[in-house]
């Protein structure tokens, strides 16, 4: 398995809770639709927590880093099964329509994303 990580920054102008309740409630329906075209095995929202008691650590680590309003993670089965997907119409359509919706609250140019595995150490 690998898994895709997608740091999201929303958009200027978008309050925070716009932009979850819009992650939430379009984008997650919509990634849920696409999931079997684009070989999506797992897809996990995590939310920016607000709470002044954990300012202290936030703040002993770079600021910049600290920014992010959420991160989505996508579990796929392998680098050539998602390689595969390129000749899939289904899946340059199913692309297309879901990046055409996180340009509606995610600033794309501030949002990174990376490819990893995974290791688990506890649990």
């Amino acid at each position: 398995m690998i898994k895709l990580v997608f740091c999201l920054k929303r958009k200027e102008g978008l309050t925070f809770e716009a932009f979850r309740d819009h992650w939430v409630n379009r984008h997650a329906p919509l990634v849920r639709g696409f999931a079997g075209p684009l070989g999506i095995r797992r897809y996990v929202q995590s939310y920016r927590l607000e709470d002044e008691r954990l300012n202290p650590l936030v703040a002993s680590r770079d600021p910049t880093m600290a920014f992010y309003d959420g991160v989505a993670e996508l579990w796929y089965d392998s680098i050539e099964a998602l390689h595969d997907l390129r000749r899939s119409p289904a899946a340059r359509e199913a692309g297309r329509a879901l990046l055409e919706d996180e340009r509606r609250f995610i600033d794309l140019a501030r949002s990174p994303i990376f490819f990893c595995t995974e290791t688990t150490f506890v649990g």
